[in-house]
C-alpha cells in the first residue's frame, strides 16, 4: 500500500454527484487539493456546498465529453449518470459520457502523467450466470437492451483504460462498484434504496418489481470510498477489482428493514419486472481483501439508519 504522505492535486469527474461529493470530502480531509468537474446533469451543487469555502477545493462546471486541461497528480473518473432513471433519459448522451469521457480523461492522464482510476460498475456483468461475481467473469450483457447504454459504455471505458495502459503506459486503476447507498442520494433517482426510503417516509406503499425475491448486495458509501482511495494509492495492481458488500438481501428483506427503521405503516405492492433487470447481484471481494486489505464494515441496518436520518430532513423538512 502506498503511503499517503504528500499532498496531491486530484481531479474528480462527477465530483458533485452522490459518490463524487463523498470522495471530494474524503480527499480534502486527507489533505489534498481537489478539482471537482461536473455538468450537473444528474447531480447538484448542494452536495458540495459545504466544500466551496475550502481553499483547497475548486468546482468547475464542465462536461467530460469535451476535453479538459489541468495539472493534476490523480484522476478519479466518476462522471456518468448511474441510475436507470437518469441514464435512460438520454441513452446516447450516457454512452458518449462513458466513452468520450474516458478518452478525454485518459488523454489528460497521458499528457500530465497522472494516475487515473475508472469507476466501473457491476453492470459490466449484466444478468450474471456466475454467482457471486468474480473479476474473471466476462458477463452476460444484452448489448441492444434499454440498459445497454450504461452497461456497454462502462465496458468500453474499461477497454479504453486497458488499451491506453498497454499502448501508452498510462497508470490506470479499475474498480467495479456494486450497489452503493448513503446520504446525498437523489430522492428521485429510481434506485431501490432511495425509492423505499422516500416511499416509507411519505407513508406511501413500497413498490416491489417482480416477486421481490431478486437479490442485491448493498455497500454503505463510506466503505466504498475507502476502497476506492486504497485502490488509487497502491502500487503493482491495476485491477479490475470488485468493491461492494457481499451480504445479500432480497428486495422483500430490504423493504421490510426500511419499514422497520422508519416506523412506517407502508405496505408492499408489486409491479412488473423491468427488462434485463438482474436476478442476482453479489460481489466476490476476495481480490479486494487480498490486494487492498479492504472489507466493508458498515452493516445494512446501521447504514440504512444513517441514510434515513439524512433523507428525513429533506423529505419531511
Amino acid at each position: 500500500m502506498r503511503k499517503q504522505t504528500a499532498s496531491k492535486t486530484v481531479l474528480v469527474t462527477g465530483g458533485a454527484g452522490f459518490l463524487g461529493s463523498h470522495l471530494c470530502e474524503r480527499l480534502l480531509r486527507d489533505g489534498h487539493t481537489v478539482i471537482a468537474l461536473d455538468n450537473l446533469f444528474s447531480s447538484t451543487k448542494d452536495n458540495i456546498a459545504p466544500l466551496l469555502k475550502n481553499q483547497r477545493f475548486e468546482f468547475v462546471r464542465h462536461d467530460v465529453v469535451e476535453p479538459f486541461m489541468a495539472e493534476v497528480d490523480q484522476i478519479y473518473n466518476l462522471a456518468c449518470p448511474a441510475s436507470p432513471v437518469h441514464y435512460q433519459y438520454n441513452p446516447v448522451k450516457t454512452t458518449k459520457t462513458s466513452v468520450m469521457g474516458a478518452i478525454n480523461m485518459l488523454g489528460l492522464a497521458k499528457r500530465v502523467k497522472a494516475r487515473i482510476l475508472q469507476a466501473s460498475t457491476s453492470e459490466v456483468y449484466g444478468d450474471p450466470n456466475v454467482h457471486p461475481q468474480v473479476e474473471s467473469y466476462w458477463g452476460n450483457v444484452n448489448c441492444i437492451g434499454p440498459r445497454s447504454c450504461y452497461d456497454e459504455g462502462k465496458r468500453v471505458a474499461e477497454t479504453l483504460m486497458m488499451d491506453y495502459h498497454r499502448q501508452n503506459k498510462v497508470d490506470i486503476r479499475i474498480v467495479r462498484i456494486f450497489n452503493t447507498y448513503g446520504p446525498r442520494m437523489q430522492l428521485d433517482d429510481g434506485r431501490v434504496v432511495s425509492n423505499f426510503i422516500v416511499q416509507a417516509l411519505r407513508g406511501e406503499d413500497l413498490t416491489i418489481y417482480g416477486d421481490g425475491l431478486q437479490t442485491r448486495s448493498f455497500c454503505f458509501v463510506d466503505d466504498l470510498i475507502e476502497g476506492m482511495v486504497r485502490m488509487m494509492n497502491q502500487d503493482g495492481f491495476i485491477g479490475p477489482v470488485n468493491l461492494g458488500n457481499p451480504d445479500e438481501f432480497t428486495m422483500q428483506q430490504l423493504a421490510s428493514e426500511v419499514i422497520r427503521l422508519t416506523g412506517s405503516k407502508s405496505r408492499l405492492v408489486q409491479r412488473p419486472l423491468p427488462a434485463d433487470d438482474p436476478k442476482q447481484r453479489k460481489p466476490d471481494i476476495a481480490l479486494a481483501h487480498d490486494r487492498l486489505a479492504w472489507t466493508p464494515k458498515v452493516a445494512l441496518a446501521e447504514g440504512l439508519r444513517r441514510t434515513i436520518e439524512e433523507f428525513r430532513a429533506r423529505v419531511t423538512g
